[in-house]
């Protein structure tokens, strides 16, 4: 702590006092003087010679405590410049000085604290940092680490310290799917080790300017455990449905095999025939069911052809009801026919089971730049919102009877035409699922 003491006077009171005494004195001088002198300019310059080197005495003692003062607020502003915010000054008496001694004390409590509160910071993130289990590579333009956490060490250094190494060096020595990652570029996944023991990571590359220079942010996440809880999950939900299902369809066929063999046994023929359509009827529903899983399990490459709009919407009428809206004369598509067709029918027969009126089943088809639109609407019940993010959830279902891959197998046919399949909400109830169809788009001839 540098303390100054001063007056508690104002400064312009105490160089007032110091002006108006020296003026005193010099009349009262040259007052004096004059008796003895008959030149007035003799008088004045003797005066002046005489308290001159009392005024400069003075002025030098008024002014020392404040030259003191500037010299130490140049000292603490260099403290301040350097990170040193220890210093502080006092400064007793109540004129102006005191007022800029007291904001620059509290600047230099404003900065402790804000320094207080960023190593705090600091601390806390690079404890954070050090401690997560995403591995973070930080890389300059040179392509030099400039800083690496633990889990990064343990990954490409087997524990030691990265910094200052050429990242390609420490590429070199990893794993070749790691290498693999990085050259396809972008962000990914990958899997290393065998599949007894492997882990699965997720890699990503964020660019951004640090100091005005280009650096590189390196993520690496393990993935494994969380993959293989929600593989379970799946596992799990994928069970419980195939034994619904089954059990479905494989107790009423047991029980009415059982009853046909007493109906033959007992010579009711008659009777024969409701009973051996019931298992027929169930035995294709557990053939459909199998083969939607089926389809799930592997969905196969789209063959693209150029169909016209108009053929197609009539065969796509023979199979399921609906009314058409839109005009398919002026251009043709390429895509696959039969996956989209399929797509088609599981949205129309979704718009059938939504309670909408038959006649308000409708296919719209437009054309967009660079692109072919097709809407299933209906008027049915609608879809709550809190569902809407698991429509396309494959085994989600809101119906007792449904697999819950309908609109999954849709989406996933759809992606591999290179379209989109969204659902939109339409004002008044009901529902739309749009399909957009980009890249596939060329004029008839």
């Amino acid at each position: 702590m540098i303390r100054h003491w001063g007056r508690r006077l104002p400064l312009s009171l105490q160089f007032g006092a110091i002006a108006l005494l020296y003026v005193t004195a010099a009349a009262a001088l040259a007052a004096f003087l004059s008796q003895w002198m008959a030149e007035p300019w003799l008088v004045v310059l003797i005066a002046a010679a005489v308290l001159a080197p009392l005024l400069v005495y003075h002025v030098q003692r008024a002014f020392a405590p404040m030259n003191s003062l500037f010299r130490a607020l140049a000292g603490s502003v260099a403290s301040y410049r350097d990170g040193d915010y220890s210093f502080g000054l006092s400064w007793q008496g109540g004129d102006e000085l005191a007022e800029l001694v007291a904001s620059h004390n509290r600047l230099g409590e404003a900065l402790r604290e804000q320094r207080l509160a960023l190593v705090q910071r600091e601390l806390l993130l690079e404890t954070m940092v050090q401690n997560t289990p995403v591995a973070m590579i930080l890389i300059d333009p040179g392509r030099h680490v400039v800083h690496a956490n633990l889990a990064a060490r343990k990954l490409l250094g087997e524990g030691r310290r990265l910094e200052g190494h050429t990242f390609e060096n420490l590429l070199a020595g990893a794993h070749d799917a790691l290498r693999d990652a990085f050259e396809r570029g972008g962000d990914g996944m990958f899997t290393v080790g065998d599949e007894d023991e492997e882990d699965i990571y997720h890699l990503s590359r964020r660019q951004f300017r640090l100091n005005g220079r280009r650096h590189e942010l390196v993520l690496l996440r393990v993935l494994t455990a969380e993959l293989r809880r929600q593989e379970v999950q799946t596992w799990k939900k994928v069970i419980r449905v195939i034994s619904h299902e089954l059990n479905n369809s494989l107790a009423p066929i047991a029980s009415l095999a059982h009853s046909g063999s007493e109906l033959l046994r007992r010579g009711q023929y008659d009777k024969l025939p409701t009973a051996l359509a019931t298992i027929e009827d169930r035995a294709r529903h557990l053939e459909g069911f199998i083969r939607d899983y089926a389809r799930f399990a592997k969905l196969p490459a789209p063959r693209r052809t150029p169909i016209e709009w108009s053929r197609f919407v009539a065969q796509l009428r023979t199979q399921v009801e609906f009314t058409f809206d839109g005009k398919c004369s002026d251009g043709i598509a390429r895509v696959d026919v039969a996956q989209l067709e399929q797509s088609l029918i599981n949205l129309l027969k979704n718009a059938h089971e939504s309670g909408s009126p038959p006649h308000e089943v409708a296919l719209a088809l437009r054309r967009t730049p660079g692109a072919w639109r097709i809407d299933v609407l209906d008027r049915g019940t609608g879809i709550p919102e809190h569902i809407v993010e698991q429509l396309f959830r494959p085994f989600f279902t809101t119906s007792g009877h449904g697999t819950g891959l309908g609109l999954y197998i849709a989406r996933e046919l759809c992606r591999a035409n290179q379209a989109s399949l969204d659902y939109v909400p339409l004002p008044g109830g009901g529902a739309c699922f749009r399909i957009r169809l980009t890249g596939t788009m060329t004029r008839k001839s």
